[in-house]
């Protein structure tokens, strides 16, 4: 359990530096074809589906990576 906090917590830090100092890193998050986007006057609903698609596949090969 300890080591899994550890991971969770190296992982907050780096992702919290790329959103401090390198935001164009992840500039393409959200912008991708098949991200819904939806908005009218009273109402804005934003699906990332590609884009939490992409990340999906990025950390399953991660993991399985680093698991063997």
């Amino acid at each position: 359990m300890g080591r899994w906090l550890i991971i969770f917590g190296l992982i907050l830090i780096v992702s919290g530096g790329v959103l401090s100092f390198a935001p164009w890193l992840i500039n393409w998050f959200g912008r991708l074809p098949g991200d819904i986007r939806l908005q009218s006057r009273h109402c804005r609903v934003f699906i990332p589906v590609t884009s939490m698609i992409v990340i999906s596949i990025v950390l399953t090969v991660l993991i399985n990576l680093f698991k063997k």
